[in-house]
C-alpha cells in the first residue's frame, strides 16, 4: 500500500526533485501557491512551493527500493525515523490537494479574503505604509479603506492591488 513520506530537497531544487523522481516511478506531489512578486516597481504573479525545500513522495516501504531517493539530482533526504522513513498522517496529502485545488493557496488577491474591520496595509502609491482599517468593498478592483491621516480616520478608495493584509 503506498503511503506519503517527505523529501527534504536542496535550495531552490523542488521542481528538479520533482522531476527526478517522477522519472524514476515514484508518486510526488508538490503543492504550490500563487503569489505576486514585485521587482524593479512590476507585480507579476509566480507560482511558488508552499513549502519550500520539501515535497510528497508516495510509495509502499515494503514493496520499493525506495533506498534511491537518497541519490535522486535534487533530494537532499528523506525524513526518517531512525532509518526508516516516516510517514505523513493518513489524509493530511489528500486534505493540501483539496485546498490548493479550492483555491486557498492563491495569495495574489489577499484582501478579498478579508472582512471589514481588518487591518490592512497601503503597498504603493502616496499612502504607502499606512496601515489601516478595511471598511468595504466599492467595487470588483476597488475598496475603501480607513486611514488615519492628521490624527483623524478618512476614507480613502484605493485599487485592490495597492494593498496588502497585514
Amino acid at each position: 500500500m503506498i503511503h506519503w513520506h517527505v523529501a527534504r530537497t536542496h535550495a531552490h531544487s523542488e521542481s528538479k526533485a520533482r522531476n527526478n523522481l517522477l522519472r524514476q516511478g515514484y508518486e510526488v506531489y508538490l503543492p504550490v501557491c500563487r503569489r505576486v512578486r514585485t521587482h524593479a516597481r512590476r507585480r507579476e504573479t509566480v507560482q511558488r512551493p508552499l513549502f519550500p525545500g520539501y515535497l510528497f513522495v508516495g510509495f509502499d516501504i515494503e514493496n520499493t527500493r525506495w533506498r534511491s531517493i537518497f541519490s535522486t539530482i535534487g533530494v537532499a533526504s528523506l525524513i526518517c525515523n531512525g532509518e526508516v522513513p516516516s510517514r505523513v498522517p493518513q489524509g493530511i496529502v489528500e486534505s493540501i490537494r483539496a485546498a490548493e485545488v479550492d483555491g486557498f493557496f492563491d495569495f495574489t488577491n489577499p484582501v478579498a479574503r478579508l472582512k471589514p474591520g481588518d487591518s490592512v496595509r497601503v503597498a504603493t502609491g502616496p499612502f504607502a505604509g499606512l496601515i489601516g482599517r478595511l471598511h468595504s468593498a466599492v467595487s470588483k478592483n476597488r475598496v475603501r479603506v480607513l486611514l488615519e491621516i492628521l490624527g483623524r480616520q478618512s476614507p480613502t478608495e484605493l485599487d485592490m492591488s495597492e494593498v496588502d493584509a497585514v
